[in-house]
């Protein structure tokens, strides 16, 4: 799967079950559903849902509450556009081709 393809399901009424739970975050996030994205991830203490967790504070504007996420995800706080690490998060989470 491609990020073009990844942007192409968001016409679609639900995320594929087959993903991850990162990667259905970043779809609910990317139809603008941004609860149901954090509520998928809230509950969660894996770096990679750390991660998303950061990146969707950022996009709340709740930066102390990102830069805390980024942190326990260990991981840099991304200085770029909320697009650009919309599309960098949802690349690292593609299902790789084997």
């Amino acid at each position: 799967m491609t990020l073009q393809d990844f942007k192409s399901s968001l016409t679609q009424n639900h995320p594929s079950p087959s993903w991850s739970v990162q990667l259905q975050a970043l779809w609910y996030d990317g139809k603008d559903q941004w609860k149901q994205a954090h509520d998928l991830v809230d509950q969660l203490d894996d770096l990679a849902s750390a991660h998303v967790h950061a990146y969707l504070h950022r996009v709340e504007e709740d930066l102390w509450n990102a830069r805390y996420w980024y942190n326990r995800a260990k991981q840099p706080e991304f200085k770029g556009s909320l697009e650009d690490e919309w599309e960098t998060l949802v690349v690292l989470f593609l299902p790789k081709a084997h």
